[in-house]
Formats: structure tokens, sequence, C-alpha cells
């Protein structure tokens, strides 16, 4: 096999699997799904979004998460309103609270990918790291019909 390499789904998929596995007992000693922690991601990132817009950006259904919300609002980690231009939407922020929780979460979960990244040099770590960004921007239709 000279020359070749494996699909780019055949080598991320292990890598993706492994990290989830590693990832959900941080989240779940934060009191958060991986649902509630994208939904948490998302708001932290970005502005306030609708709920629909938010479901969009973290690739769920809009019915499915308005559970995650529901317990993320009575865990006061969120808040949502009625748009004042639009009655019957609904605006989604993080609160502060919100946030702590997230970016403790956050960095619980990347000392735990510390481990896997430790095996690179440094220098591959750095490109490793930016290829995964420009890649991870593009959007899934481009992926999907390239």
């Amino acid at each position: 096999m000279t020359g070749r390499r494996r699909d780019l789904a055949a080598m991320i998929g292990p890598l993706v699997r492994g990290l989830i596995a590693a990832e959900l007992p941080v989240l779940r000693a934060h009191g958060v799904s991986m649902w509630a922690y994208s939904v948490l991601t998302a708001l932290d990132e970005g502005p306030v979004r609708t709920q629909a817009a938010l479901a969009q950006a973290i690739g769920a259904d809009k019915t499915r998460i308005i559970g995650v919300l529901d317990g993320l609002q009575q865990q006061g980690l969120i808040e949502r309103r009625a748009d004042p231009a639009d009655r019957r939407v609904r605006l989604v922020s993080i609160t502060e609270r919100g946030t702590r929780l997230r970016r403790t979460a956050q960095a619980d979960i990347q000392a735990k990918e510390e481990r896997v990244l430790a095996r690179l040099p440094a220098a591959e770590r750095a490109a490793f790291l930016s290829a995964l960004e420009v890649l991870a921007a593009v959007p899934p239709e481009e992926i999907a019909g390239a």
C-alpha cells in the first residue's frame, strides 16, 4: 500500500469514539449531558440565539433540544425569553453560572485530551490542532458534496 492512506473517517472515527468515552464521565461529574454541554458551548461561543438557530448550530432537531433546554434552565445555566420582535420566538442565552460550568468542564476535558496530544512532538501537535481547526470549519454539506 505504498503511497496510500486510510480513509479519514477510518482514522478519525476511533479517535472520536475514544475522546467521547473520556469526556462522558467528566460531563457526568459536572451534572450535564453531551447535548447540554453542546448547548452551553454554542451559547458561550456566540451571541444569544433562537432555539431553532441553536438547534441548527449543534446539529440537533429543534424539538429534540427542548428537554435539554428545560433542564439547563431549571439548573440556572441558561435563560430563555420571548423575542421582543416576535413573541412566538424564544431567545436563549447562557448565564454566568452556565459559563463557569461550561468553562470548568472544558478545562477538565482538555486535561484528559492532553494524554492523547502528548504523543505528538510539539511541532506536529501545533500543526495537527491548526489543521483540525481548518477542517472542523468546513460545512458538512460541502464535505458531503465534495
